[in-house]
């Protein structure tokens, strides 16, 4: 004869109904907060790498305006009839061979978002475009918070770049270098 089996002897206890509801819940608010946690840090993450984005587009816009304006010479930085009208900084400066440069700045809008600008930049050596460097200096450029004031022979320039909601925002004070002695 088989033995018998028995599955179920009767001092056996299962979870009951309550239990296992308890147990689903408390799983419940672990995943939740689990998730929660990972949706912070991604969050802050996106936020982090966008005002880097805006700092980084801020410094190179200050570098190249810098650059060139450390080059103007004083009797060259007037408003000049003659500019492009969408010119936002226009200048000149003659190199030690003679070579007469002139650097256009324009604030054109993005094309992936039209109220925010580029910084463009446009330099000629005697009428003739340079090609070296990209055309667009800075992306994400605030038209509305970016001005270039001159003040004697200082070039104050404020520049604002946004990206999604973080900005950053610095200002550039920059003296042109003094006029070559006349010989």
């Amino acid at each position: 004869m088989l033995p018998r089996l028995e599955f179920v002897h009767s001092n056996q206890k299962g979870f009951t109904l309550l239990e296992l509801i308890i147990a689903i819940a408390i799983a419940g608010l672990i995943t939740a907060g689990i998730t929660v946690a990972i949706m912070q840090i991604l969050t802050i993450n996106h936020r982090a790498s966008n005002h880097m984005i805006a700092v980084r587009q801020v410094q190179q816009a200050g570098k190249e305006v810098s650059k060139d304006t450390l080059q103007a010479q004083p009797n060259k930085i007037d408003d000049d009839p003659d500019d492009p009208p969408d010119a936002f900084l226009v200048l000149n400066w003659t190199d030690s061979e003679g070579g007469n440069h002139t650097v256009i700045y324009t604030l054109p809008p993005m094309p992936s978002s039209p109220a925010l600008s580029m910084l463009a930049r446009n330099h000629t050596i005697d009428g003739t475009a340079q090609t070296t460097a990209p055309p667009v200096v800075a992306e994400y450029i605030d038209p509305n918070q970016t001005s270039c004031n001159w003040t004697g022979n200082v070039l104050t320039f404020n520049v604002t770049a946004t990206v999604g909601e973080e900005s950053e925002t610095r200002t550039y004070e920059i003296e042109p270098r003094p006029s070559p002695p006349s010989t």
